[in-house]
């Protein structure tokens, strides 16, 4: 049996999507880079928000990346990464997912996608899946990509005082940076606005 929650996300998520502009409230300001035109551009990838159950909650999967990796070293991330040849995007996030953190393919469920977005500091297009199974799977860390794996609950993220800005320094330019403060982790730059416009939809499922 299908969960209801399961059941509306599913629903909500073959309709509209917010999109940009749900994206965009987590975007640093002043931005650096161009965002008209850029639809098509760069390298395709895909990451996967994969929801499960636990004692009455639901949860999702977040990485802490390594300092191996050639992008993002030490960010937090969803499991993801480039489509291969002759592969569909969907298919590549559920195989990145079994590869970076272990979840087995066959007990992974996709039921949806949110919008794509390119990310130009690393020249990837990203396609985000959002998919779900019945229990919590076991994982497991590559460590070559993944320095730790942590769940965070959807109630978490839906909270207000979660959603955060912070002042840093880019190309010795002041910036503001929106980020999501969650399970003590800074959630910022793509992550952030994947997390954004799926918090917007969780917040007005019907």
């Amino acid at each position: 049996m299908i969960p209801l929650f399961i059941e509306a996300l599913t629903k909500r998520l073959s309709k509209n999507l917010p999109g940009k502009s749900a994206q965009r409230k987590m975007m640093i300001t002043p931005n650096r880079f161009p965002t008209e035109n850029q639809e098509n551009e760069g390298i395709p990838a895909s990451i996967l928000l994969l929801l499960y159950p636990l004692e009455g909650e639901w949860f999702f999967f977040l990485t802490k990346r390594s300092q191996d990796v050639e992008h993002h070293k030490g960010q937090i991330s969803f499991p993801g990464g480039v489509v291969e040849k002759n592969e569909s995007k969907m298919n590549a996030a559920i195989r990145e997912t079994n590869e970076e953190i272990g979840v087995d393919k066959d007990v992974i469920k996709i039921i949806g996608s949110l919008t794509p977005f390119y990310i130009p500091v690393s020249n990837f297009h990203i396609s985000p899946y959002v998919g779900w199974t019945e229990e919590k799977p076991h994982t497991r860390v590559q460590d070559a990509e993944v320095k730790r794996v942590f769940s965070v609950s959807i109630n978490d993220l839906v909270l207000e005082k979660n959603l955060k800005t912070k002042k840093d320094f880019f190309s010795n330019k002041s910036v503001k940076v929106p980020y999501f403060d969650l399970n003590g982790e800074t959630v910022w730059g793509a992550t952030s606005m994947i997390l954004s416009e799926f918090k917007f939809i969780l917040r007005n499922m019907k």
